[in-house]
């Protein structure tokens, strides 16, 4: 199987009652991927995730479950973003054309041994370095 790298956005619709389809295939795929040990994450998906979902979901979380859920996904494999990284991350924007915040994405996701990059935010089946990305919300057949 494939190890997992989970960008922010499918964290957050694990908790987006406004769409119930998304969030139904990001807690299926989040809880395959916990199931066999596969999921990584990374400090700025931590941080992103607790902004957004407090402030950017239709139901904001509470600020405390918002919390309890960063707590929690902190127990996951998780790559710290360091200066290395940050520097790895500007030279592939300035040459791939991502905007900085994805490049880091990228960096940290292959810095975590991760197979495949789970996010809306980049071309589905775009390979990068041997690191396929994946739309975990598009339908089967509508690819």
């Amino acid at each position: 199987m494939s190890r997992s790298f989970f960008d922010t956005s499918v964290l957050l619709y694990m908790y987006d009652d406004d769409e119930p389809r998304k969030k139904e295939l990001a807690l299926g795929t989040f809880e395959r991927a916990i199931e066999t040990n596969l999921a990584v994450l990374s400090t700025q998906v931590l941080q992103e995730f607790y902004v957004n979902a407090t402030r950017k979901l239709a139901t904001p979380l509470a600020p405390e479950r918002a919390a309890a859920r960063v707590r929690d996904f902190a127990r996951l494999p998780l790559v710290r973003v360091d200066e290395a990284m940050i520097l790895a991350a500007i030279e592939r924007h300035r040459w791939m054309s991502f905007s900085l915040w994805d490049a880091l994405i990228l960096e940290a996701a292959l810095k975590g041994g991760a197979d495949r990059l789970l996010t809306e935010d980049l071309q589905h089946r775009q390979n990068i370095e041997g690191l396929r990305v994946e739309n975990p919300f598009l339908e089967a057949g509508k690819e």
